[in-house]
C-alpha cells in the first residue's frame, strides 16, 4: 500500500510516470489489490495532473489484456470505433450515437465502446438501451450485431464486456477520469479505424499520436470549439471552428481546422444542440433526427459527425460528400432502417 501511495503523491506532485509505472499499478486495480480510496486516488490523481500518450496507452493495454473479452468479427472492410471523452464543456444530445447508425446506414461497420453517462444525464450506454439495444448482451451477441447489422455497441460498463474491474469501477465513480479515453481505446473489437472526439484542444495532437502507438491505421480526432473560441465540444462542430488531427495509413499526423460553412452547413448556437433533459427525451430527439424529423441544426452536426466517419473508413473521398450521403440517408428513411436492423441483431436477448 505505501508503494502504491508513493506513487499517488507523485502524480499529486505533478510527476509523469513510465508507461511500465502505470501499468503495474492499474493492474493492482484490476485485481482489486489495494483499497477501493486508494483506487480512487490514482485516477483522480493522475486525471488532475493531466496523462500524458504513454501513461493512457498503458492503462488501455492493462484493460486490454486482464480486463476484456475480444473478438474477431467478420467482415469486409474496416471496422470503425467512433466516441467521444465527454467531460466537455457543452453537454449536448447523443451526437456520435446519431452519427454511427448514420453512417452504418451509409455502408460503415461501426463497432462502438462506450458508457453510461459519468459527466452528463444521459450517456451512449443510456440512450442505446432506450433506442432499444441490449446493452448487457455478451460479446458474442455484440460480434453477431457487427456481422449481421453492421452496427454494434460494447458496454465498458458491463461485466460481460469487461468481467475483471472495469464493470466494477465506473459503478463507484460519477466524475470524468483518465478512464474516458484510456478505457474507451480498450474496444474488444479492436478496430483499425476511428474517430474520436477529445473534450479539450489540447488533446487533440497527443490523443492522434496514441491512436497510431495503438496500431490504427486510419484515424481523425476532432474537438469542437465554441462559437468564442473556448474548448466546447468532444465531436465536430457546428457552433464554431473545430480543430482536428488526422493519421494516414502511412503513418503520418497532419493538423488543421475547419468551419461548418466548408461543408455548405449553417453555424447553430450552442442552445441548438443541447441535452434537453434524460434518456427519455434524448432518446425521443435523436430517433427523429434519424428519421429525417430533426432540427436543422441536429441533422447537420449529425450529419458532419457521420460525414468524417465515412471518411476515415474511405467510402467518400471527401466530407463533403459525406455529408451529402448522410443528409439523404436521415431524409430516405434509410437511417431509419438501420436503426431498426440494428434492434433486430442486438436488442433481444440471446446467448453467446
Amino acid at each position: 500500500m505505501k508503494k502504491f501511495g508513493a506513487i499517488v503523491t507523485r502524480l499529486i506532485d505533478g510527476e509523469n510516470l513510465s508507461y511500465q509505472e502505470v501499468r503495474d499499478c492499474f493492474l493492482q486495480i484490476i485485481e482489486n489489490r489495494q483499497t477501493e480510496m486508494q483506487q480512487g486516488a490514482f485516477l483522480a490523481a493522475i486525471t488532475a495532473k493531466g496523462p500524458t500518450g504513454e501513461e493512457i496507452r498503458a492503462i488501455m493495454d492493462s484493460i486490454l489484456d486482464h480486463d476484456t473479452n475480444t473478438v474477431a468479427p467478420d467482415v469486409d472492410g474496416p471496422i470503425v470505433e467512433s466516441s467521444g471523452t465527454g467531460m466537455d464543456a457543452i453537454k449536448t444530445f447523443n451526437i456520435s450515437t446519431g452519427a454511427s447508425i448514420v453512417a452504418s446506414a451509409c455502408g460503415v461497420v461501426i463497432a462502438r465502446h462506450a458508457s453510461r453517462g459519468l459527466t452528463s444525464p444521459c450517456g451512449a450506454v443510456d440512450i442505446a438501451e432506450k433506442l432499444g439495444i441490449d446493452v448487457e448482451a455478451p460479446v458474442g451477441v455484440i460480434k453477431n450485431s457487427i456481422e449481421r447489422a453492421g452496427i454494434g455497441i460494447f458496454n465498458g460498463g458491463s461485466p460481460n464486456v469487461h468481467p475483471n474491474a472495469l464493470a466494477r469501477i465506473l459503478s463507484q465513480i460519477s466524475f470524468g477520469s483518465v478512464l474516458n479515453t484510456a478505457a474507451s481505446l480498450a474496444n474488444p473489437a479492436r478496430p483499425t479505424h476511428a474517430v474520436r472526439g477529445v473534450r479539450a484542444s489540447n488533446m487533440v495532437a497527443p490523443v492522434a499520436q496514441i491512436m497510431h502507438d495503438i496500431g490504427c491505421r486510419r484515424a481523425v480526432v476532432v474537438h469542437g470549439l465554441q462559437d468564442n473560441g473556448r474548448d466546447g465540444l468532444d465531436e465536430a462542430g457546428t457552433i464554431g471552428e473545430t480543430i482536428y488531427a488526422e493519421l494516414r495509413e502511412d503513418g503520418t499526423i497532419t493538423e488543421g481546422r475547419f468551419v461548418p460553412e466548408d461543408f455548405g452547413l449553417s453555424r447553430a448556437a450552442p442552445g441548438d444542440i443541447r441535452q434537453l433533459g434524460g434518456a427519455d427525451t434524448e432518446c425521443v430527439r435523436l430517433t427523429a433526427v434519424i428519421e429525417g424529423h430533426g432540427t436543422q441544426a441536429e441533422s447537420e452536426i449529425v450529419a458532419l459527425n457521420s460525414a468524417l466517419i465515412q471518411y476515415v473508413a474511405g467510402i467518400v473521398s471527401s466530407l463533403n460528400d459525406g455529408v451529402e450521403r448522410s443528409i439523404d440517408a436521415m431524409r430516405s428513411g434509410l437511417a431509419a432502417r438501420k436503426l431498426r436492423q440494428w434492434v433486430n441483431a442486438q436488442g433481444a436477448r440471446e446467448t453467446a
